[in-house]
């Protein structure tokens, strides 16, 4: 698995080929077995967390959930023997998407770590910073164009935000990608608000139809505004939430706003963890 920038700007080897605005990483793995690359989004409660996996068996974890239980659900996902994750990325530092990351460092050998560059101010994010560098994992920050290589054709390409941001709120901070392998698309938002949707749609609407989308901030109306929606138009839209949660997620106006452009809403309250299979010509099938 690689990471990059695209400009791929003053390599230097060192253990693979760094990047200055991101970096390169060659990985040597075992096959999978699995024929084409899957996605799947954790039930992990209240809280966001992804794994996404190519054919070759390079792992990216999007992401881990409010606490340890991530990992009972990485078990059921990863093979027995598996003590590595290649790459790990936080879209930002709420401690319903980073309360797993100690305990995935206790148990994963982790290579590298594509975080938000906003810190946040809770304990957890403390303890994860601490275990991260007790780890010895490189460390980048995420930012627009940035690129995470898997090879085999699949890579996911940084959308948001558009530079290195040292304050501000951590949802706007969200780092938001886009998921490419052939033709099929699967955009991940994190909790962007409205206005980053906003931000997106005006820099390139034509790069944001996708095959699935991860709803923003697990369906709040803080997210998903109709004319991003329509822009996206998800064939599928994923709402990770926790079931009965106190915040009412996810908000029946997100709801209403796709079903108005027809999308299947799949929600990991109600069916556990959701994978599909991503093919370069097909689309995207689920896999029960």
């Amino acid at each position: 698995m690689t990471l990059q920038s695209p400009k791929k700007l003053y390599l230097l080897l060192l253990c693979g080929l760094l990047v200055v605005n991101g970096f390169l990483l060659s990985v040597t793995t075992s096959q999978t077995g699995k024929n084409e690359p899957r996605v799947s989004f954790l039930d992990v409660g209240q809280g966001d967390s992804i794994l996404i996996q190519s054919p070759s068996g390079n792992t990216l974890l999007v992401d881990a959930g409010p606490s340890n239980s991530v990992l009972r659900v990485l078990g059921s996902q990863l093979p027995f023997s598996q003590r590595d994750i290649d790459v790990i990325l936080t879209t930002h530092a709420d401690a319903d998407h980073i309360g797993g990351f100690p305990a995935v460092l206790e148990q994963f050998a982790v290579t590298k770590a594509l975080i938000s560059s906003i810190p946040g101010d809770s304990s957890i994010n403390k303890t994860f910073s601490e275990r991260l560098e007790t780890e010895g994992s490189e460390v980048v920050f995420g930012k627009r164009n940035i690129v995470v290589d898997f090879g085999d054709g699949l890579y996911l390409q940084l959308l948001s935000p558009g530079s290195i941001l040292t304050k501000g709120d951590t949802n706007t901070g969200s780092l938001v990608g886009m998921l490419h392998y052939g033709n099929s698309k699967v955009l991940l938002t994190g909790d962007a608000p409205i206005s980053i949707e906003k931000y997106l749609v005006s820099l390139d609407s034509s790069a944001l139809q996708s095959d699935i989308l991860k709803v923003g901030h697990h369906g709040s109306r803080t997210s998903s505004d109709p004319s991003f929606i329509e822009t996206v138009q998800p064939e599928y839209s994923i709402i990770s939430a926790g079931l009965n949660n106190k915040y009412g997620h996810p908000h029946q106006e997100v709801i209403d706003i796709l079903q108005k452009n027809n999308s299947t809403i799949l929600s990991t309250a109600e069916l556990g963890t959701i994978s599909f299979a991503l093919t370069k010509h097909a689309g995207v099938q689920r896999v029960e």
